[in-house]
């Protein structure tokens, strides 16, 4: 017989549910003090959102998202309420097909309007960055770091919350300027000791956290964890065995479109060409991967 693909689901349709805002990959509801985070299959490019979706995708970002949850609650307060679709408030269970496995209810904070990027590694925009000036927002670092570099001691690189295209890196005195200088504090820290307990726990499951962005908010005065955390999309993940400094390393996430798009002759603005099969799969099957390694079981 032949084998039933998972079911895709590019955009949710919550009939009579308050929309608060759809992102490139989630969709949010308000609830009054809380809010219903959906996980779409979506997959964007180069900042344009594919006409295909990936299949498992959302449910690797949604469940994952709640595996880092549950690790941290005893060292972070975080928004995270519940992805049990039967906890949900009355008016959404009539919605379980489109929210079993790729949603949680959390509770709503003020945002900060900084993104907290962590790096262990030398990639990405930090490595253009420091390729210019030897330096990563503002970070003097050593000479002589090549692509993939391990960083001896992990370094805080905030970004702008763009609203379209790019974040854009800033410097530590751009990020007290602000929120603060108190904040800016608090935020670095709580960032910096994440990422460092969830690097050693990832590596020890054969997976490199190279670099990750964080998202706070403030409930009742008190800094909380907000958003997704520590998946392939907010998080550049490589896989040990196979780490060799110097040049590009295997990724498990959307590299496989981002390699393929690089291919053609496409200027990179929509509509997207569209997405052979094989590499969606393929694409899948990386989501799905760093979800078992990470947890220690596959996704069911």
């Amino acid at each position: 017989m032949p084998q039933l693909q998972p079911q895709v689901l590019l955009q949710t349709n919550l009939p009579g549910i308050k929309p608060h805002s759809r992102g490139k990959v989630r969709d949010l509801y308000d609830l009054g003090d809380k809010l219903l985070v959906v996980a779409t299959d979506r997959l964007s490019a180069f900042d344009v959102v594919m006409q295909e979706g990936i299949p498992d995708k959302g449910r690797v970002l949604n469940r994952l998202s709640c595996f880092w949850f549950d690790f941290i609650k005893a060292r972070i307060p975080h928004h995270f309420i519940t992805a049990d679709v039967r906890e949900y408030p009355r008016e959404l269970q009539g919605f379980a097909d489109q929210l079993a496995g790729r949603s949680m209810l959390v509770v709503k904070t003020q945002p900060f309007p900084v993104e907290c990027v962590v790096r262990g590694y030398l990639a990405g925009s930090g490595l253009k960055e420091y390729r210019a000036t030897g330096k990563v927002c503002g970070i003097k670092l050593p000479a002589g770091l090549t692509e993939s570099s391990r960083l001896d001691d992990p370094i805080f690189t905030p970004a702008t919350k763009a609203t379209t295209g790019h974040d854009e890196n800033i410097t530590w005195e751009q990020t007290v300027s602000t929120v603060g200088e108190e904040h800016a504090t608090k935020l670095r820290d709580l960032s910096l000791d994440l990422y460092r307990k969830a690097r050693e726990y990832a590596e020890g499951r054969g997976i490199i956290i190279a670099d990750t962005k964080f998202e706070w908010g403030l409930r009742d005065g008190q800094i909380i964890l907000i958003d997704e955390v520590l998946t392939p999309d907010s998080s550049r993940f490589w896989p040990l065995a196979d780490y060799s400094p110097g040049k590009p390393q295997p990724s498990f996430d959307k590299q496989f479109v981002r390699d393929y798009l690089e291919s053609l002759h496409w200027n990179k603005q929509p509509p997207p060409p569209p997405l052979p099969s094989d590499v969606v799969r393929k694409t899948s099957e990386k989501y799905r991967e760093a979800y078992r390694l990470l947890t220690g079981h596959p996704l069911d």
